[in-house]
């Protein structure tokens, strides 16, 4: 107990506030951007605000916080990563761990959805239509980060070798994709590089679904290393951004940087150029508020909300847009305005923040009841050491995890859960330590 609290007493709770504000960025941006439709006081679809706002575009340079949580994982892995490399050890046994520990939550959310989807079956499903994909389409997430996070090692052995040359060449196959995507013919249809590269469709972007999402995860180690630091080099790393965002979409990209903008275009599907400006604004930004940040948490209660946010974390991550669920069913019973309209309408944004005021309501009993649920769970499990299994948990995971995410909750959480759940079996070890010996 004493090494656990003194352990807590030197942790770096700086990654942590940024997680954590990665965290409320995320699900309130979630729920301010589904918009419910009703018709004669019932809910019958949901909208995204990007479908019909085209300025929401501008916000989502501020709300697509992912590649921070990429970045800021890696930093905090990277010594733990280092480590291990130096004495030998498996790092394929450390990421079944996290695999597992992700896969663990994730069985308990599947299973829940899979009520809710039979449930619908007997009743019609009037509620679970409108939210079908919305309740799984976060798992994205999940998917691109613990597939990065098996390439840590390499990140890492990249970093002691190349520095922030590996950061360059990374920008550069990204660059490369982008380029022989779009097809160019000549220097001077640069300009319009987006616009072509939209045009083109996937094709070999695709590999920029693996390579762009390096990009932070390769930062974050460097900045651990302590790379780049400083106030002077966040500014100049956000204005940066920002430049990079501007010239990016004056050459055709997508403005939105989530999902697809009017005309169904993206930024995402497959990650593009432009992605890489938000990530040059988001490590600007760490550096510009490290400094007060730091100082912030050295008092004791901006530190312990920031632990109690961390604890909160994957449950949150997860259930949140579940809460949508019993929003939309309280806001059609009190007769609350959640579908206030569009941008623009009287009132829209009053009904947005009722909606929000609605879905905190909900979550906190559903958070409450996960929480106290896992709570009754043993939490130390150790990870399967026999890599047949890891790879087959791994594939279990994965499979589980794209199958829920591209066929919502019906039918994709009953399949879904399947997968997951023999994840979740085939990635921990079965001869567990006893509690002495842990």
């Amino acid at each position: 107990m004493n090494e656990r609290a003194h352990a807590s007493d030197q942790r770096d709770r700086y990654p942590d506030a940024l997680r954590a504000g990665a965290l409320l960025v995320v699900v309130f941006g979630h729920w301010i951007a589904t918009l419910p439709r009703l018709d004669e006081g019932r809910v019958v679809a949901t909208e995204h605000m990007l479908d019909i706002w085209g300025p929401a575009g501008m916000l989502t340079w501020i709300v697509q916080v992912v590649p921070l949580f990429v970045f800021v994982s890696a930093a905090v892995s990277a010594d733990g990563v280092a480590r291990r490399l130096h004495h030998g050890h498996d790092q394929m046994h450390w990421w079944a761990g996290r695999a597992l520990g992700l896969a663990r939550p994730t069985v308990t959310y599947m299973a829940a959805l899979t009520v809710f989807a039979l449930i619908s079956l007997y009743t019609g499903g009037r509620l679970l239509t409108p939210f079908n994909h919305s309740l799984t389409v976060h798992l994205w997430f999940l998917i691109m980060l613990i597939t990065v996070q098996a390439l840590l090692p390499l990140s890492v052995e990249a970093d002691r070798r190349y520095g922030l040359k590996a950061v360059f060449g990374l920008i550069m196959l990204a660059a490369l994709a982008d380029v022989l995507r779009a097809g160019l013919r000549s220097p001077f249809e640069l300009l319009q590089l987006g616009e072509l590269v939209t045009d083109a469709g996937g094709g070999i972007g695709w590999v920029n679904a693996l390579i762009v999402w390096l990009i932070p995860q390769q930062l974050g180690i460097a900045w651990k290393r302590k790379r780049f630091a400083g106030t002077w080099t966040g500014l100049w790393l956000t204005l940066f951004g920002l430049a990079w965002l501007a010239g990016t979409t004056a050459s055709g990209y997508p403005v939105a940087m989530v999902g697809t903008d009017l005309e169904g275009n993206s930024n995402l599907l497959p990650p593009t150029l432009a992605l890489i400006g938000v990530m040059w604004v988001q490590v600007g930004l760490v550096l510009l508020c490290e400094r007060p940040m730091r100082w912030l948490l050295s008092l004791g209660h901006a530190a312990k909300t920031v632990a109690f946010l961390g604890a909160l974390g994957m449950p949150l991550y997860l259930w949140h847009k579940l809460a949508e669920l019993p929003a939309a069913w309280l806001g059609e019973r009190l007769g609350a305005p959640i579908d206030a309209g569009d941008p623009g309408d009287p009132g829209f944004w009053i009904g947005r923040i009722v909606w929000i005021i609605l879905c905190i309501v909900m979550v906190a009993p559903v958070l409450a009841a996960v929480v106290s649920f896992e709570l009754t769970r043993k939490r130390d499990v150790a990870p399967a050491t026999s890599t047949p299994s890891i790879l087959a948990g791994g594939f279990a995971l994965m499979a589980g995890l794209i199958t829920s995410l591209t066929t919502g909750a019906l039918p994709g959480a009953l399949i879904g859960l399947v997968g997951i759940a023999m994840a979740s079996w085939l990635l921990r070890a079965h001869s567990q330590p006893s509690a002495k010996d842990v």
